[in-house]
């Protein structure tokens, strides 16, 4: 009885070089695609940031104006360290009583807030606008920027409070009584 030895060759389970590199440039071509979308979900978060506080800080006007029966005073048309400051209680010159009408943090990229100076920026570090209904008839006519294309565009709002973004690119426009 002669017995027949077959010798089985065994391959070790493991990648080969060219295998790990394909699947490495797969990842890659992957992450790649990805970026791009990464990159417009963020924008889109921080645009929904900052129209979130343009409406904030309008609202805080307009709670200001029925606390006091008048509109804060606002020199020129930036929400500046002053409006902020009547806004947030930090004075009682123009809020005797301290009350705080818009709470805001410091600012971080974006997140927006106040900087240094106490003006209230936007997520990209542009800073809010603001036009008040001075006179009560609550009719604005005013020089707005456009949301799609360049220049700007005029527009009568019936509103008492308007606060937009100054930022130079319009896809990052954002305006409190839309």
């Amino acid at each position: 009885m002669s017995t027949s030895t077959t010798k089985k060759t065994t391959r070790p389970q493991a990648f080969t070089l060219i295998e790990l590199l394909v699947v490495i440039s797969i990842i890659a071509i992957l992450a790649s695609l990805a970026f791009p979308a990464i990159g417009g979900a963020m924008d889109s978060a921080k645009k929904t940031t900052a129209k979130n506080a343009a409406v904030q800080i309008a609202n805080a006007v307009v709670a200001y104006e029925t606390e006091y029966g008048r509109l804060p005073t606002n020199s020129g048309t930036t929400v500046g360290s002053a409006l902020m400051s009547i806004l947030t209680a930090a004075t009682t010159n123009n809020n005797p009583r301290a009350i705080v009408f818009l709470e805001a943090q410091a600012w971080k990229k974006g997140k927006g807030g106040t900087n240094a100076s106490g003006d209230y920026q936007d997520p990209w570090g542009g800073t809010y606008q603001i036009l008040l209904d001075d006179n009560y008839d609550n009719r604005m006519t005013n020089s707005f920027p456009k949301l799609s294309g360049s220049g700007n565009e005029s527009l009568t709002l019936m509103k008492k409070v308007a606060v937009w973004n100054t930022n130079a690119s319009t896809k990052l426009l954002v305006r409190s009584w839309e």
